[in-house]
């Protein structure tokens, strides 16, 4: 069974504001509660290609990855993929601006988990929804917390 997890949060800034802050991996620390860490493997900038390490928590274990940028539209559409471990995950970030002060965020994750992971699915979907729920409604709150935590 697939898991498909699509979670969405209006957010009220300019949707470039939006697309920089979360589109940067080494933001994801900030906003997502199970991520530690995110390396990067190549050089920054952003690109497709580019691939970044992150370390997360996931249902109190510990999870490494490395994703890879497969599709980047700056400001409106970014793709990451992993291929390795028990969970291949493609994760998608779209944003839409609402007016010139609104975004709609868009977090999908999707993947085909093997061997246990088949019969867990809909515990991982349930638990990865919750999980994206808090997170954009962290990113919300941080983002419209005020100046400093704004990127410009």
């Amino acid at each position: 069974m697939a898991v498909d997890v699509v979670t969405d949060i209006v957010i009220d800034r300019p949707c470039a504001q939006v697309a920089a802050f979360a589109g940067e991996p080494t933001n994801a620390t900030a906003w997502y509660a199970n991520i530690t860490s995110v390396e990067w493997r190549t050089a920054p900038p952003l690109q497709v290609g580019s691939t970044m390490d992150f370390v997360a928590r996931f249902l109190g274990r510990p999870l490494a990855y490395t994703y890879e940028v497969v599709e980047l539209v700056p400001g409106e559409r970014l793709v990451m993929r992993t291929a390795q471990g028990p969970f291949p995950m493609e994760t998608t970030y779209t944003w839409q601006p609402l007016d010139a002060a609104r975004t709609r965020m868009t977090l999908r994750n999707r993947g085909e988990p093997a061997g246990f992971g088949k019969l867990t699915a809909p515990v991982l979907a349930a638990a990865m929804r919750r999980a994206n729920t808090k997170d954009l409604a962290r990113l919300k709150a941080l983002l419209e917390s005020g100046p400093a935590a704004r990127p410009e």
